[in-house]
């Protein structure tokens, strides 16, 4: 075991920032599998309500850098494209 302060503190600030990450990670799988579940019901309205509510937490998530930029920006145009597909074939 390390015995210098400063050591210490960066291990306690690491526990901490690990575990707030983790929360911030399963918050967007979550909000993912939500709009997923949704397209797959084939609703609509509901999809681009949870796609509101997935596209704000991934970005809050991206511009804490707990996820990259890009892959944020993958995710969401991912999404909003089998949204947009679920809203042609529902005009159909």
């Amino acid at each position: 075991m390390q015995k210098h302060l400063s050591v210490l503190k960066r291990a306690r600030q690491n526990k901490i920032r690990k575990s707030r990450n983790t929360q911030v990670k399963k918050l967007i799988k979550t909000a993912i599998k939500n709009v997923n579940e949704k397209i797959e019901l084939g609703n609509a309205e509901e999809a681009n309500k949870s796609l509101t509510a997935a596209m704000s937490v991934i970005d809050k998530a991206a511009s804490k850098s707990i996820i990259h930029k890009k892959s944020s920006s993958r995710k969401i145009a991912r999404l909003s494209s089998k949204v947009s597909s679920l809203k042609n074939k529902s005009k159909k």
